[in-house]
C-alpha cells in the first residue's frame, strides 16, 4: 500500500509516518518498481503498536524501547515492566498534580458565590493577589 493509504488504515498524519521512518520507529519500506512506498501489514500493525503506546502516553524514546522487545520476543522482558513501572508513577505524580490543581480552582469559584460587577470579583481580586512563595493564597484576606 502507498503511504496515503497507510495514513489512512493507521488513522495517522503521512507526516507522522515519514517522522517515524525518520527516527527508526518504523523501518522503511520497500520500493515499488516505479519508487513509490510500498508499505506492508507489518507496517500498519507496527504503527498500531506504535499508537497505542503513545495513547498510553509513553514517550517515543521509550516507545522504541519497547519495540526492541517486539522485534526480539525472546528478550527478557524485566525491561519491559521497568518502564511501565515508571510510567505508571508519571500519570500518578501527574495525577496528584492535577488533584492539586483541583483543590485550588473550588477554592477560586469559591470567592465569588453570585455573578456581580467585576469590580466586586472575588476571583479577579484573588488572581490579581500575589502569591507566597508560589502557593495558592486561595483564603487571603481582599481589599474592600
Amino acid at each position: 500500500m502507498k503511504i496515503g493509504e497507510l495514513a489512512k488504515a493507521a488513522h495517522v498524519e503521512v507526516e507522522t509516518i515519514r517522522y517515524y521512518e525518520r527516527i527508526g520507529l518504523l523501518p522503511a519500506p520497500a520500493r515499488s518498481h516505479n519508487g513509490y512506498r510500498a508499505y506492508a501489514g507489518m507496517h500498519l500493525e507496527r504503527l498500531a503498536f506504535i499508537r497505542h503506546c503513545r495513547a498510553l502516553d509513553i514517550a517515543l524514546a521509550d516507545v522504541a524501547r519497547l519495540l526492541r522487545f517486539v522485534d526480539d520476543p525472546s528478550a527478557e522482558c524485566a525491561e519491559v515492566n521497568t518502564l511501565i513501572d515508571t510510567q505508571l508513577a508519571r500519570v500518578r505524580a501527574r495525577l496528584d498534580s492535577l488533584r492539586t490543581l483541583e483543590d485550588q480552582l473550588v477554592a477560586l469559584r469559591s470567592q465569588c458565590g453570585a455573578p456581580d460587577r467585576a469590580a466586586q470579583c472575588g476571583i479577579l481580586h484573588e488572581l490579581e493577589a500575589p502569591t507566597l512563595g508560589g502557593a495558592c493564597v486561595c483564603h487571603a484576606e481582599r481589599p474592600q
